[in-house]
């Protein structure tokens, strides 16, 4: 596969608390030549599969965490390229999802550096560790997630896009982030999402939302976000492959980059 590298015009910053941690923070994107690459401090690390450090409601790279909202707008704007500069720990959680980091970047512009090869995935890989399934092969852009709760509302719940690039700024990085009430109790326990609020994240009770929604299915392609996010760390373009995942959660959407790393990089030293 061949596709065309991009960075940002120009620096962005953006400002909030960290989505679990409530710790102020400002975060800085750079034009970048080599990748994407988060810095905390004086160390530099980069977005791959390799990098990651915990998976448990949120993705750490480093001592980053929570970097899947942004990696699902880099992902979706296909930038390809950027060096990202954090005054603390976490990634601020803005509104809980993607849209502002993709209207911040939208608003500097982006520029072109060339074109990249990358070896194509000419067998699908699948990762199941029931009840979750992901599969992801070669293809044009379609993605598909599947949310499922059993016996509890919504039961079972999907976002499918044919073309997730053309669809991404629309239909997926507006959705937020979710939790369902019965895990309010052990979040605040655990001193978990102190960045967040009821304006931005969804509350899902026993038989409907207990906020306002922005899509009816707005936790399916929330999680579609994620998978995003969490799957671009393989460096792989999203238009060029089809994905479909159920139930699956950031250490199963790792593994899996992990799987899709290995995969092209192995063929690519190999030709």
């Amino acid at each position: 596969m061949i596709f065309t590298r991009r960075t940002v015009a120009n620096p962005v910053s953006f400002t909030g608390l960290g989505l679990h941690t409530g710790v102020p923070v400002e975060l800085t994107i750079h034009p970048g030549e080599d990748g994407i690459a988060f810095r905390y401090g004086s160390t530099r690390t980069e977005a791959t599969p390799d990098n990651v450090t915990d998976t448990r409601r949120s993705t750490k790279l480093g001592e980053v965490g929570t970097i899947e909202h942004l990696m699902s707008a880099l992902a979706g704007l296909e930038i390809t390229d950027a060096e990202i500069e954090l005054t603390a720990p976490e990634i601020p959680a803005m509104d809980g999802s993607s849209l502002p980091f993709c209207q911040g970047l939208r608003g500097v512009g982006m520029v072109e550096l060339g074109e990249k090869e990358l070896p194509s995935l000419y067998s699908r890989i699948f990762l199941q560790e029931l009840p979750l399934k992901i599969a992801v092969g070669k293809g044009t852009g379609h993605w598909r997630y599947e949310y499922e709760t059993g016996d509890r509302w919504p039961g079972s719940m999907h976002f499918e896009s044919t073309s997730i690039i053309d669809a991404y700024e629309t239909e997926i990085a507006p959705a937020r982030t979710f939790v369902l009430t019965e895990e309010l109790p052990m979040i605040e326990q655990y001193g978990l999402g102190k960045g967040l609020t009821r304006e931005s994240v969804t509350i899902l009770g026993e038989a409907g939302f207990d906020n306002e929604a922005r899509f009816p299915d707005e936790p399916a392609r929330h999680k579609l976000l994620d998978m995003l996010g969490d799957l671009y760390l393989s460096g792989i373009p999203a238009r060029f492959l089809n994905v479909v995942g159920t139930r699956n959660g950031h250490t199963a959407n790792v593994k899996m980059a992990a799987m899709m790393h290995q995969a092209v990089n192995t063929k690519k030293a190999g030709c």
